[in-house]
């Protein structure tokens, strides 16, 4: 790489580039993306990469553009940006370019950054693609020289910035962006059960604060956060969801809005050789928790502080209420995105609170759990019950999301035909 001197310092100059091969025609077309930053300029697929060459633009959290430079936001009240549930570990900001869509299905994708690096900081680079149900692959790295692979070709992709330094530093800037994809033989897509593991869960709190993603944190909110990028959603959506069971059976389903307890590249629900780290740790055990209980790492976090918990998961107050837990304990956590096979709505309440799961398809029924605005919720059958009206309009179809639970149709948008129960 080469160094560029910069206000009177000496910088690292990312320019950060991959050859890619000719991209190969697969598939039929998938839907339009949503509405996003686009640029329309693609390659034909006899011609090499296509290319897409994004504005900086887009949803942000914790970075702000400035005669078109991309650099870590500070408050104006001084303070410096970062995921609430880090609790200051570093500085990160996220820019969100939204989704771009291919003249041809593509699986492999590099995506060079021109910027300035001081000493510490980082810059990366997280791309994901979407399937033709809908459903989006995780945030996967997009490195020099290791460009990110998907699970399997698309043509929609969506790329994210994110930008890292330790806190009190000035932090990285990004100038431009160019993303080149192609498409590379590889398997068919395994599909693979749910990813279903027993974690210690902490309380968030820090109502107030601003998550990873850009939400304020508000009283008996309804979100975790997890330790990794890899499955964060983008504000007010959820893509990302788990359900959180408690030892009784209570169950809270909601989105990821928020990176942390302790590490921000522990994908630990995925096997060891997908693990963004940690890959020597069985899958299914946070690293905090080998930290905690056997010393794993010296017994420390990614950024070197002592682990003083076990915690794989964090709960915002809402949805640790929900579950009925007085302290910090141990819950049974669905990953629900990786399910490939699942059928997956999305509850809309538009901020009227979650949706309450019944123990039978009626509006009296006991209470059995919660399903959190804008999760994604897995929904296994449909019957006939009582009568509902709600975002989706009026129905009396309840959807079985386990044995003995059920939602009001009414509430749940895209959930695709399901049997009757």
């Amino acid at each position: 790489m080469g160094l560029v001197v910069a206000a009177g310092a000496l910088t690292t100059a990312l320019t950060l580039v991959t050859a890619l091969g000719p991209p190969v025609a697969f598939g039929d077309p998938a839907p339009t993306p949503p509405a996003g930053p686009q640029d329309t300029r693609v390659a034909p697929g006899d011609e090499g990469p296509q290319r897409w060459a994004p504005p900086l633009a887009g949803l942000s959290t914790g970075v702000e553009v400035t005669a078109g430079t991309a650099r870590l936001s500070t408050g104006r009240d001084g303070t410096e940006t970062g995921p609430a549930a880090l609790r200051g570990a570093e500085r990160q900001g996220l820019l969100d370019l939204g989704p771009h869509q291919f003249a041809e299905p593509v699986n492999r994708i590099d995506a060079p950054v021109t910027g300035d690096v001081p000493p510490g900081s980082a810059v990366e680079v997280d791309v994901r693609g979407q399937a033709e149900d809908g459903q989006w692959t995780e945030w996967i790295p997009a490195r020099p020289g290791a460009p990110a692979l998907l699970p399997e070709p698309a043509r929609t992709v969506a790329v994210r910035l994110a930008l890292l330094a330790p806190t009190g530093s000035a932090g990285p800037s990004v100038h431009s962006l160019e993303v080149l994809a192609d498409q590379v033989a590889t398997g068919p897509r395994a599909i693979t059960p749910r990813a279903s593991y027993r974690v210690f869960a902490t309380r968030e709190g820090l109502v107030g604060g601003v998550t990873a993603n850009g939400h304020r944190i508000v009283p008996e909110d309804q979100f975790v956060a997890l330790p990794s990028r890899r499955a964060l959603s983008p504000n007010g959506s959820g893509d990302y969801s788990v359900r959180v069971c408690n030892d009784a059976g209570g169950c809270a389903t909601v989105p990821v809005w928020d990176v942390g307890p302790w590490n921000t590249k522990d994908d630990y629900w995925n096997p060891p050789d997908q693990r963004e780290q940690w890959k020597d740790l069985p899958q299914g055990r946070p690293a905090a928790q080998a930290a905690f209980e056997d010393g794993y790492n010296g017994g420390r976090d990614g950024f070197g502080r002592q682990v003083k918990n076990p915690a794989g998961i964090d709960l915002a107050d809402g949805t640790f209420h929900a579950l009925g837990l007085t302290d910090n304990a141990f819950v049974t956590v669905d990953y629900l995105w990786t399910a490939r096979a699942a059928s997956l709505g999305r509850a809309i309440t538009s901020g009227a609170g979650p949706v309450v799961e019944r123990t039978t398809p009626d509006g009296a029924a006991a209470d059995g759990g919660l399903v959190g605005d804008g999760a994604q919720v897995e929904v296994q059958c449909q019957v006939a019950g009582s009568q509902v009206t709600g975002s989706q309009g009026t129905s009396n179809l309840w959807l079985r999301t386990r044995p003995d639970r059920y939602v009001p149709a009414a509430f749940i948008q895209g959930a695709p035909p399901v049997p009757p129960c």
